[in-house]
């Protein structure tokens, strides 16, 4: 029986938190920049994991178009009331949201 070893944490690949830490470690950034025509744009950064699974429930979830760029979201419109409830919901702690 042989068993990749997690370079990370040094546990069987089978067994490897690698993942549960990094979400525990994200700091997300949330915040509403004015774009061409002053239409808002809220940008979320910081988010690594199921990136694309989470742009498509936010947008489901707020009826508005976005996109994921890099390392960010980026949501048609002001949603900064409502993502920190939604992001809540999807497995992230209160402490990790920063809204400005």
């Amino acid at each position: 029986m042989t068993h990749n070893i997690c370079s990370g944490c040094g546990l069987p690949s089978e067994l490897c938190v690698c993942t549960a830490i990094e979400k525990v470690e994200q700091k997300l950034k949330i915040f509403v920049e004015k774009r061409k025509f002053r239409k808002p744009t809220t940008v979320i950064e910081g988010v690594t994991d199921n990136a694309k699974d989470i742009v498509k429930r936010l947008k489901t979830k707020l009826a508005c178009g976005g996109t994921l760029k890099g390392n960010h979201i980026e949501l048609q419109g002001d949603h900064r009331a409502k993502l920190k409830d939604m992001l809540k919901k999807l497995g992230y702690k209160e402490d990790q949201i920063e809204i400005s």
